[in-house]
């Protein structure tokens, strides 16, 4: 099996200092890849810079004869993320591959947690994947190529105690791939979703000791496919936990027709509402959107 690899290509890894993100740097650019590598260097809330991780892994892919850059730029600014995209621009002149993957951690009950901190997770993980993808995508459209890897988490889809500012900001993530997958389908613009499970600093406060392996390099391997020109996928959402790759989706029961309902009758039949068997998997692309309707509105016309 010949290698994939990602010569002339030229992606950005956002958090590429440390973790998840140190391991796509270090595998697209062993892969041929010119890779600007993100990270602001900062603590786990993000409130303090304590040192410079995109500097270390720029040094370390130019050692094994690669090519990167490092910017420091936070992706939660406009205009941290637009200097974020300058930097692919004004050193190689394209941009090809996007992996929208810095992150923060501030955990705390809804009924507790303050909205300095809720917003701090909000503008990192999900305002700072749109300030890469909206000037990334517009430059990938021009070219009529592009990857995009967005990041999300099996907590912004089954939620997690005391992290409502990250299941809000992982679960934003799905809209964003299913759009960028429809508006891109006819520009060669790939969009996928990464559920990635790995032990890393994000893991501080966590009882790992019965963990499995989990090292980032399994998930990169996931990253690094979805990434790759042969990804023959888009708008889908793929697991890498711990060895296992799966791919997760939304489903719809196909529900119960009625002309119409009266509260008490939606108690009285949502077993029935609520029966699995012969679930609906509507794909986003080409049209999951417009299928949804079509079969909802032929339950009602008998048609």
């Amino acid at each position: 099996m010949a290698e994939l690899r990602y010569d002339d290509r030229v992606a950005i890894v956002t958090g590429g200092g440390r973790g998840l993100g140190r391991a796509y740097a270090l595998l697209l650019a062993a892969r041929g890849a010119k890779v600007v590598v993100n990270d602001v260097g900062g603590n786990i809330r993000g409130d303090e810079v304590i040192e410079n991780p995109a500097a270390d892994v720029v040094a370390e892919i130019v050692a094994a004869g690669g090519e990167a850059v490092a910017v420091t730029d936070t992706v939660a600014t406009v205009a941290g993320g637009k200097a974020i995209i300058d930097a692919a621009m004004d050193t190689w002149g394209r941009l090809d591959i996007l992996i929208p993957n810095a992150g923060n951690v501030r955990r705390g009950e809804i009924d507790l947690i303050s909205h300095e901190d809720f917003q701090s997770v909000i503008d990192v993980h999900m305002q700072g994947a749109w300030n890469l993808v909206r000037t990334g995508y517009e430059i990938m459209a021009k070219a009529g190529y592009g990857r995009v890897v967005l990041t999300s988490s099996i907590g912004g889809i089954y939620g997690n105690a005391t992290s409502v500012n990250y299941a809000m900001a992982k679960a934003a993530m799905i809209g964003l791939n299913n759009v960028i997958g429809l508006e891109g389908a006819d520009r060669n613009i790939k969009s996928n979703i990464i559920l990635p499970g790995a032990v890393t600093r994000m893991s501080e406060g966590i009882d790992i000791t019965q963990f499995p392996p989990m090292p980032p390099e399994l998930v990169a391997a996931v990253v690094g496919w979805l990434a790759h020109e042969s990804c023959s996928v888009t708008a889908e959402m793929y697991v890498s936990t711990a060895g296992r790759v799966a791919r997760a989706y939304i489903n719809e029961t196909a529900g119960v027709f009625q002309p119409d309902w009266t509260p008490d009758q939606v108690g009285a039949r949502i077993a029935e509402i609520r029966n699995p068997a012969g679930a609906w998997t509507l794909e986003p692309v080409p049209g999951g959107f417009g299928e949804h309707l079509g079969r909802s509105f032929e339950m009602a016309t008998g048609g």
